[in-house]
């Protein structure tokens, strides 16, 4: 059964063990992205719902100093934890603090059955938080871990087929909790959480120990020098290698992009929703945004990709993010943003996110671990909270006005992008090619 479901997405696997090995990475990976897409409708509904819609931006851009923070704890367990033991514990964290939101929203006075706004409900911004920095730390951690252990082929063959089952679990866990209330949907967020850590148990005991090894073995010097050790090292490298500048850079300007299109829907949702009615339309997004992944994967866009490289893939999405401003620019209405969304976002899942994840491979555990933390969590946060500053002004300048300059800034930033992936991909290929490490 696991080599016909290996013929039939198009990914030849090498050996049994790496068969297994990936098989596994797969499952895990179905139920991070599950609870991720399970509490993200919740953590939209709950906010606008408890604090208010305006108050949305503000979110974002406290969340900046929020994740800043775990950021700084994050890189000092980096280096006295294993990476499995680190996932594990992040994992029952997090089903903890689940559980006891669940309690709180359930209360008829500060939980969302009350539905005055105001931005003095603490729960609110606590909860937009945790979620924001659950969807940070867990995915950016996985896609370490599993590029830990992995050559740049195997990456190629194997990361969407990983993708494909993320994007299953994105799509089966919303579409389980939208027949349920909040607090239901919770419960089965931290159910998956359990099944997640099930699936780290049978990792570390079903896959051979050579196969869990680092797989970056190669007495080349680094092609950009070779990386200390410290608490701050990840934000060191950052600054200091191009590469990984190059891969912030268009991280960041994707972000900026997406959270201002992003903020265009949810605002048109909330005056149609609200409440539960608006948590129940969020999940329907998260199902079509993941269905519109996975049949993008079984239909063959993981080999488009192993086709065009990971250069090319990459610099499809400029283009496709701008044509989506523009049309929903154009027709600033619900129905038109909801088809933005899903497509935008259904095929940065299959495509842009295992090709950028490939990026990290020829780098040192320094440069996969904590310079790619910083990326993900704090770069990633001050790039929304750009997004967020910038939808700011959508009252004081007019709307009309404001999603038309907005367009020509993201026109702008789109040219920057391009130029950032050039550059990525041309180091990228020399140093698969050279069988180096980058930095």
């Amino acid at each position: 059964m696991l080599n016909y479901f290996s013929s039939f997405f198009k990914t030849p696997f090498m050996s049994a063990q790496e068969r297994k090995k990936f098989v596994i990475l797969s499952g895990i990976f179905f139920f991070i992205i599950g609870v991720y897409w399970l509490l993200r409708p919740i953590k939209d509904g709950v906010f606008f719902t408890i604090v208010g819609k305006n108050y949305q931006p503000m979110a974002k851009i406290l969340s900046f100093v929020v994740v800043g923070f775990l950021v700084l704890v994050y890189s000092k367990l980096v280096d006295k934890l294993s990476r499995h033991k680190l996932l594990s514990i992040l994992a029952c964290f997090y089903a903890t603090a689940i559980a006891a939101f669940a309690y709180f929203l359930l209360d008829p006075q500060i939980g969302m059955a009350n539905l005055d706004a105001s931005p003095d409900r603490l729960i609110g911004w606590l909860w937009y938080f945790f979620v924001e920095s659950f969807g940070t730390i867990m995915i950016g951690l996985f896609w370490s871990f599993v590029s830990d252990t992995t050559n740049s082929e195997e990456a190629s063959r194997c990361y969407f087929t990983v993708a494909l089952c993320g994007q299953s679990g994105g799509f089966v866990m919303p579409f389980i909790a939208q027949y349920m209330t909040t607090n239901g949907a919770l419960c089965i967020g931290v159910f998956g959480l359990f099944m997640m850590l099930v699936g780290v148990f049978l990792y570390i005991k079903l896959v051979p120990e050579h196969e869990r090894l680092e797989k970056i073995d190669t007495k080349k010097p680094p092609l950009e020098g070779a990386p200390k050790t410290g608490f701050l090292e990840g934000l060191r490298l950052l600054l200091v290698r191009p590469y990984l500048l190059g891969i912030f850079t268009f991280i960041a300007i994707y972000e900026i992009i997406i959270t201002m299109i992003d903020y265009r829907f949810k605002i048109l949702a909330s005056e149609v929703y609200a409440g539960e009615a608006l948590v129940s339309y969020l999940f329907k997004y998260a199902i079509y945004a993941n269905l519109v992944a996975v049949i993008a994967l079984i239909f063959g866009i993981g080999s488009l990709g192993r086709r065009l490289g990971v250069t090319k893939t990459l610099l499809l999405f400029p283009f496709l993010i701008v044509g989506a401003f523009l049309l929903l620019t154009a027709n600033p209405v619900l129905p038109v943003a909801f088809a933005i969304m899903v497509t935008c976002k259904g095929i940065n899942f299959a495509l842009m996110q295992p090709a950028k994840e490939q990026l990290y491979i020829p780098t040192s555990k320094e440069s996969r671990y904590k310079a790619k933390a910083w990326i993900d969590m704090f770069g990633l946060r001050t790039s929304k909270g750009i997004g967020s500053s910038i939808n700011n002004f959508r009252e004081v300048l007019g709307v009309e006005f404001f999603m038309w300059m907005s367009v020509l800034l993201s026109i702008g930033l789109a040219g920057i992008w391009l130029l950032a992936v050039m550059f990525v991909g041309k180091i990228h290929a020399k140093a698969v090619k050279e069988d180096r490490m980058i930095c």
